[in-house]
């Protein structure tokens, strides 16, 4: 038999060595993993390294992660037919005569990026190289036009079809799809919040953020072929996201559909040949194989942790607070944040959702004031997905920040980057604690669709 161990230590322990690794700059795929094998095999016999196959197996199997694949393969080839570039330019042209109108334009075009993308890394990217020399060249203040583009950019783990979302209801055994419908206002609120923030600031102080002069603005008529010009990438999000949302069809096939869409709108703006969709490949590839490691690490490291006990502990040490079920939901969100500064969130949802689920659940519906336990979980999920939003963002390892840092001009420094991003943080807390407050923002439109 292997060694007993108290649980209180083995936690330290076990969460210790994670962060010291990951410190230490080693991926958290194999971090996870390769402890969880350690701790296994120090802890038990021969017969717990069962628990690795018997984890792994079932994401293996999992018909609904399939749709992560085709999602990522959608967005990628939207970006590699130079979609992203023509939606920017549109809404730009469109939005310029606006103050502060270049700013709210990146923020709409994150958006509806969002809509096609399930993945942050690529909106960024994008918007750092297209939106990002386009306001500096009109003279914004970089830290309005920086915070817009990582603000915009994070909404794609929250507006679906959202990877995070679908990791999120096959860990917590939950429907995709109401995941996704309750995840729409939020998103939506999010968006508008930043809207409001930075056409607000411009107007009360031109300077942040002029209106782009007026020989460069378009004419009606103009505007309406530009918005035509759209058409195709648009209807496709419309198809993917109606079909899911009527229950037409699950998730998967309906990224199956998009997918397919995307070849055509790729076709229709002539970039479909063989190295758009090779590098399409590619780029899937690559995220879908790290976001499975992930996933198999972690779901090893907690699957172990859980098994030594550890969901009591977490349980008995919550109860030990003297807390409310308030007081657990915020402690629990305030742990999410502090996570969400060190980790990413593929692991952050592995290594806390198994554990903090079944504890809310226990907590009951009631206590938060919910009509259902399916309610509840809904609602926690759209939570987590909020919350999220705040680690991409966070100093000191917000992903956001560094995704910025690759494709920002060398002369403005990282604290600027930094800086940026504090008062969309604000807003992203104030937009957690509204949704905290008010349940009806995500649960009323699900209700309103499955009735």
């Amino acid at each position: 038999m292997g060694i007993e161990i108290d649980i209180a230590w083995l936690t330290l322990i076990m969460f210790g060595s994670l962060l010291a690794l990951l410190m230490a700059g080693l991926p958290l795929a194999f971090v996870t993993g390769g402890l969880a094998c350690v701790f296994l095999f120090v802890l038990g016999d021969a017969r717990a390294l069962n628990i690795v196959p018997s984890r792994i197996f079932p994401l293996m199997t999992n018909y609904q992660l399939s749709a992560i694949p085709l999602f990522i393969f959608m967005a990628a080839m939207l970006e590699r037919a130079g979609i992203i570039n023509d939606m920017f330019d549109v809404i730009y042209k469109v939005m310029g005569g606006v103050k502060g109108g270049l700013a709210a334009a990146t923020i709409i075009a994150s958006t509806i990026l969002a809509a096609m993308v399930g993945v942050i890394g690529a909106a960024v990217v994008t918007m750092g190289i297209i939106a990002l020399p386009a306001m500096l060249k009109r003279h914004y203040d970089p830290k309005i036009a920086m915070g817009s583009i990582m603000a915009g950019g994070t909404l794609g783990i929250l507006i679906p079809p959202s990877i995070l979302a679908i990791i999120y209801a096959v860990v917590a055994e939950q429907s995709v799809g109401e995941l996704f419908i309750g995840a729409v206002i939020p998103g939506l609120m999010l968006s508008g919040m930043y809207i409001a923030y930075v056409v607000v600031r411009s107007y009360i102080n031109p300077v942040l953020g002029p209106a782009i002069p007026v020989e460069e603005r378009v004419t009606t008529a103009e505007k309406v072929r530009l918005i035509g010009k759209m058409a195709a990438p648009i209807t496709l999000v419309v198809v993917v996201l109606g079909i899911i949302f009527s229950g037409v069809a699950t998730p998967v096939e309906a990224a199956g559909i998009g997918t397919f869409g995307a070849f055509i709108v790729a076709a229709i703006h002539r970039k479909l040949d063989w190295p758009t969709v090779s590098e399409a490949c590619i780029t899937t590839l690559k995220a879908s194989a790290m976001v499975i490691w992930i996933m198999f690490g972690a779901t090893i490291f907690v699957g172990l942790y859980v098994l030594e006990g550890g969901q009591q502990f977490v349980q008995e040490s919550l109860a030990a607070t003297g807390l409310g079920p308030w007081g657990i939901l915020i402690l629990m969100q305030i742990l999410l944040v502090i996570l969400g500064m060190f980790l990413d969130w593929v692991g952050i949802l592995l290594l806390c959702v198994p554990i903090f689920v079944p504890i809310i659940k226990a907590l009951g519906a009631q206590a938060f004031g919910l009509d259902s336990p399916d309610d509840l979980v809904l609602w926690f999920g759209v939570l987590y997905l909020v919350n999220m939003q705040m680690s991409f963002l966070s100093p000191p390892f917000g992903y956001a920040l560094f995704y910025l840092r690759g494709v920002a001009p060398a002369e403005i420094p990282m604290s600027d980057i930094f800086k940026s991003a504090l008062p969309f943080l604000f807003l992203q807390l104030v937009g957690l604690v509204l949704c905290m407050t008010f349940p009806e923002i995500i649960t009323w439109l699900p209700r309103l669709v499955y009735g």
